[in-house]
């Protein structure tokens, strides 16, 4: 399989694993790159901080700094109530273009 002709695909998606992952509590950007890093959506700091930026300005994350015992402090993403409602939509989106794909793969 060629990789490179999903790129789009993948591109499109990556925004909703974003907020999938923050779903779960706060989430710091090297766990979110090592979480991608196995995965076809492996990407990297110059590609997922403006989109978490962006993000942030869509009003759909938010961070909140907490201190490190190793170094400066973190900035931990969180997801906020318009992120939420939107996952929730393209989980309900999702799930409705996979059915309409195994709709359109059977015989007529």
């Amino acid at each position: 399989m060629d990789p490179d002709k999903f790129n789009s695909l993948r591109k499109g998606l990556l925004e909703f694993l974003i907020l999938n992952m923050v779903s779960s509590g706060r989430v710091y950007v090297a766990d979110m790159l090592q979480r991608l890093s196995d995965t076809d959506f492996a990407t990297q700091e110059g590609t997922l901080y403006p989109l978490l930026s962006r993000m942030r300005r869509d009003l759909l994350l938010d961070y909140e700094w907490q201190e490190s015992d190793t170094g400066p402090p973190r900035k931990y993403y969180k997801l906020a109530a318009s992120g939420r409602k939107q996952l929730g939509e393209f989980r309900e989106y999702w799930k409705s273009l996979t059915g309409l794909i195994e709709e359109l793969a059977k015989p007529s």
